[in-house]
């Protein structure tokens, strides 16, 4: 077994990023502090071909150093757009049928192994706060909450590690194998 070099994984440039049908996801960042968070999500939703990124709140955006360390230009390729309230821009998302989904922990909420998207449907999936994660008006607004199981004594995973984790869910679910 050999490592790939860069040169062996034929990736996109930043016009054929743009160019390429995106996946049917848009996620929201809501009030995140942490801009290495900020950059991680920007990462994974390039990897994955995701539509946008809403940055929310006080969530800051691009240009910035600190998102860039993490990002490692995806912010170039990834849309994005400020919105100042996120019950605002679920409101909306949801006018352009869009379902909306908190990725959060409530009552009623959807266990992400059981969460199966629709065909041909758009979702925007909105990731909280790193201490008070969803913001309850924001859980109000959406169409349903997911929930990622944990069963250790934690009682939550970092925002980018859950945005990974819910993305890669729900890409494969939609799109893999093509």
């Amino acid at each position: 077994m050999r490592k790939l070099e860069n040169s062996e994984l034929d990736r996109k440039t930043v016009t054929d990023f743009k160019q390429s049908e995106k996946t049917p996801l848009v996620l929201i960042l809501d009030d995140v502090r942490s801009l290495h968070n900020i950059g991680s999500v920007f990462r994974t939703a390039d990897a994955f071909l995701i539509e946008k990124i809403y940055l929310c709140g006080i969530t800051a955006t691009p240009p910035n150093k600190e998102i860039h360390k993490t990002a490692l230009g995806a912010t170039e390729t990834v849309s994005w757009e400020h919105a100042e309230n996120a019950v605002d821009l679920i409101e909306k998302l949801k006018k352009e049928q869009i379902i909306t989904l908190a990725i959060e922990q409530v009552e009623n909420a959807v266990f992400l192994q059981d969460f199966i998207p629709k065909t041909n449907q758009k979702y925007a999936l909105v990731f909280g706060n790193e201490v008070y994660g969803v913001a309850q008006e924001a859980v109000a607004a959406c169409d349903g909450c997911i929930e990622i199981p944990q069963l250790g004594t934690k009682h939550s995973l970092n925002i980018s590690v859950s945005a990974g984790i819910v993305v890669w869910d729900i890409f494969q679910k939609m799109n893999w194998p093509k």
